[in-house]
């Protein structure tokens, strides 16, 4: 008779816990995974999905707009935020359900409450007390928004939780933080009509992004309306008679808005786990220390996704789901390979990246030759619309190889992902110049671009 109740239980059913736990099972492992709120995790319930679908809602405005250059009577449209929001919710539901049928068909028994570690190989469950006695323990409790610091009043703030469920449209909304979870809202929020202004400590806004692309998308977002104070914080927040939120700020006029978002950051989900107890090492975040097989300073206990604090980004957390399961019970031992990883921030215009910026070549002592265009796309020409696309190739002058690439512009996370396949491939600028253009297309400049700005010495 086993010692152990199950091979793998897994805490938090998100995308990473989901994954690691089906193909765990799927190996012939006995798994229970245990979540406490919603089956689905961030990306599905309060996350990427919900907030990709308000972008499209966002950009019919546009659309609506440009219409009339081509020739189309349009009336005068109307929005309606509550069809939208429950439309979005519905969905979200619906998504849930798969993921739970996903975990059903693959024999994983679910526990729908709370799960704590008691001990290198032991779970408690809060709300039976059941003890569960796990051969391994994978943790996948994710993030959490976080008001970083916390100020006075902060809790009259709002966090990206919630805005899926405004009750209705805000006139008036402040954005603190510049991110591209604070950059994504203001964009969408801004083109449902909501007067939008963002708020941000730093001198620009995504940090860690190539400049250019920086620069770039700070412009167009103020075309686009949004109000933007930099080099600022909130020192309080307070509520006035009618119910408005007002913002002191460090320097400058207070700022009054009918809802304040908070996207000053997130943090790893390890409170209250039991985890330093049983001699698991947190980082200074609370993020669980991990190698690169995902496991801890316990052997019998991994942590996948952004609970680790790595690249927290959904696909990387079930990348990093499966390479555990297959490597733990499958017999095919690999890791993830975060060296080279695609995204997208979703504002509109996008960005589409992948590889290194141009400040991270140059810190790598890389002697780097920089390919850049700028156009207006061939729609805008006829809809009038004041729009430009950006893309930028980093190449290394010593061998050729394309060391990164960074899009601004319509459909520059669709075009990216593509990309990434050549350029995790190895591919050289070469092999980029001697593909043939799609003609015409937005992504054909990828590949006309001969002439570089400059070649940059390999210092800073």
């Amino acid at each position: 008779m086993s010692d152990f109740d199950v091979d793998l239980f897994v805490i938090g059913a998100g995308s990473g816990g989901t994954r690691a736990a089906r193909i765990a099972a799927g190996n012939g492992a006995r798994v229970m995974i245990a979540e406490e709120d919603r089956i689905g995790g961030t990306c599905v319930i309060r996350g990427c999905v919900p907030k990709k679908l308000f972008v499209y809602a966002s950009r019919f405005a546009d659309d609506f707009e440009d219409a009339a250059g081509f020739g189309w009577t349009v009336g005068k449209p109307s929005f309606d935020w509550p069809t939208l929001r429950d439309a979005v919710a519905n969905e979200v539901t619906r998504l849930s359900g798969l993921y739970r049928k996903g975990l059903d068909g693959a024999g994983v028994a679910i526990r729908e409450e709370r799960a704590v570690v008691e001990g290198p190989n032991e779970v408690r469950l809060a709300k039976s007390g059941e003890l569960i006695r796990a051969r391994h323990i994978l943790v996948a409790t994710g993030g959490y928004p976080a008001f970083d610091p916390p100020i006075p009043g902060g809790e009259l703030g709002i966090s990206s939780n919630e805005v899926f469920h405004l009750p209705s449209l805000p006139k008036r909304m402040l954005v603190v933080g510049g991110g591209y979870i604070a950059l994504e809202f203001a964009s969408l929020f801004a083109r449902l009509g909501v007067a939008v202004t963002l708020l941000h400590r730093g001198d620009n806004v995504l940090r860690g992004f190539d400049e250019d692309i920086r620069v770039r998308l700070r412009e167009a977002l103020s075309h686009a309306g949004i109000s933007f104070r930099l080099g600022c914080t909130v020192d309080r927040i307070e509520e006035l008679p009618d119910g408005t939120r007002r913002a002191h700020c460090a320097r400058g006029e207070p700022i009054d808005a009918d809802v304040i978002l908070v996207a000053t950051g997130r943090r790893p989900n390890t409170n209250g786990l039991g985890l330093e107890q049983v001699g698991v090492k947190l980082g200074p975040v609370g993020q669980v220390m991990v190698d690169a097989n995902s496991a801890s300073s316990v052997p019998s206990i991994h942590a996948v996704g952004d609970v680790t604090n790595r690249v927290n980004l959904t696909p990387v957390a079930i990348r990093e789901g499966h390479a555990f399961a297959d490597s733990t019970f499958g017999g095919k031992p690999w890791a993830m390979d975060h060296s080279l990883v695609a995204s997208a921030v979703f504002t509109t215009p996008e960005i589409g990246t992948v590889g290194l910026t141009e400040h991270q070549a140059l810190a790598a002592g890389l002697e780097v030759r920089v390919f850049e265009t700028g156009f207006r796309p061939m729609k805008a020409t006829i809809s009038g619309r004041q729009e430009r696309i950006y893309m930028k190739l980093l190449v290394d002058a010593q061998s050729d190889r394309m060391l990164g690439v960074h899009i601004l512009g319509h459909d520059a996370g669709e075009i990216i992902q593509a990309v990434a396949i050549a350029v995790t491939m190895g591919a050289t600028k070469a092999d980029f110049d001697r593909t043939i253009a799609l003609h015409p297309s937005a992504a054909e400049e990828l590949v006309t671009m001969r002439t570089p700005r400059a070649s940059v010495p390999a210092k800073l």
